[in-house]
């Protein structure tokens, strides 16, 4: 009986298999995006393979690498990813939609001087590009380059007035500087504006850290778990004040509700031991 089902089974195979090679290009890379819509991504990413050997010379072939990288990120596979996003970014270096995506992935994977030079690429061919700007921004403020950081967050504010993240980022850029006043006035602003945005009060509540107003950094922190409870800066934060109070027991509770919302426990271990 055994013999009977494997020999059914490679038939199968071999049938599907000829079946595919019957394919054209077009319907191989056409059945491909169905599967990555019904979530079947090892499928989808064989369709691609064979319709890419099909026809390896297609100029369309840019898209369908770009899709090969989009399932192997999905699956996890991120080296297997930025291998296919550079082969479509070689295949088509102008795509901005490629650039980005393969921007984004480098920085996930802390490849930083490579998605810096994606940016660079993408604002070179649109100078105004919001997601690049932010991005280029972030790395310059993570170099500690806030002369280029500034530069880069107020061309983002002059191609859209109202850009939150990118007055997010000049409040934090100020803050890192020591410009507190400067921040908390941004801040102050911007919650006139989000009278119900939690993240703002969490950045209002770490000025008033640094500025020693503890209870008000307190308040605010209240504030920001009543409108989101689920908020994990608003626990860190909290817990890293509790504990420069010696409340230990306070702290030590908001790290753990950290640790329960997704932070690793060995990234909070430093200071669930200083809570002992």
């Amino acid at each position: 009986m055994h013999i009977k089902y494997y020999c059914i089974a490679t038939l199968l195979f071999f049938v599907s298999t000829y079946a595919m090679a019957q394919e054209t290009y077009k319907e191989l890379s056409e059945k491909a995006i169905d599967c990555i819509e019904m979530d079947s991504l090892e499928q989808a990413e064989v369709l691609l393979n064979e319709a890419m050997k099909l026809e390896p010379a297609n100029p369309y072939n840019a898209l369908l690498f770009s899709n090969l990288g989009l399932i192997q990120k999905r699956m996890g596979r991120l080296e297997n990813a930025i291998d296919s996003y550079t082969y479509a970014v070689n295949l088509a270096p102008t795509t901005l939609p490629i650039l980005l995506d393969r921007a984004a992935l480098y920085l996930e994977v802390g490849m930083t001087n490579q998605a810096y030079y994606d940016y660079i690429k993408i604002l070179d061919i649109d100078k105004d590009n919001k997601e690049a700007l932010l991005m280029r921004a972030y790395i310059h403020q993570l170099r500690r380059d806030y002369n280029l950081a500034r530069v880069d967050y107020l061309h983002l504010l002059e191609v859209d007035t109202n850009h939150y993240n990118a007055r997010l980022g000049l409040i934090t850029l100020e803050q890192k500087e020591g410009k507190f006043k400067e921040a908390l006035e941004r801040v102050n602003k911007m919650l006139l504006e989000y009278p119900n945005d939690a993240v703002l009060y969490v950045a209002r509540a770490d000025i008033e850290r640094e500025m020693e107003h503890i209870d008000l950094a307190l308040t605010d922190l209240d504030e920001a778990l009543r409108l989101n409870f689920s908020l994990i800066d608003a626990y860190l934060l909290r817990g890293d004040i509790y504990l420069l109070q010696g409340k230990k027991l306070l702290a030590k509770t908001d790290f753990e509700k950290a640790i329960r919302l997704g932070v690793p426990t060995s990234q909070l271990s430093s200071r669930l031991n200083q809570c002992k």
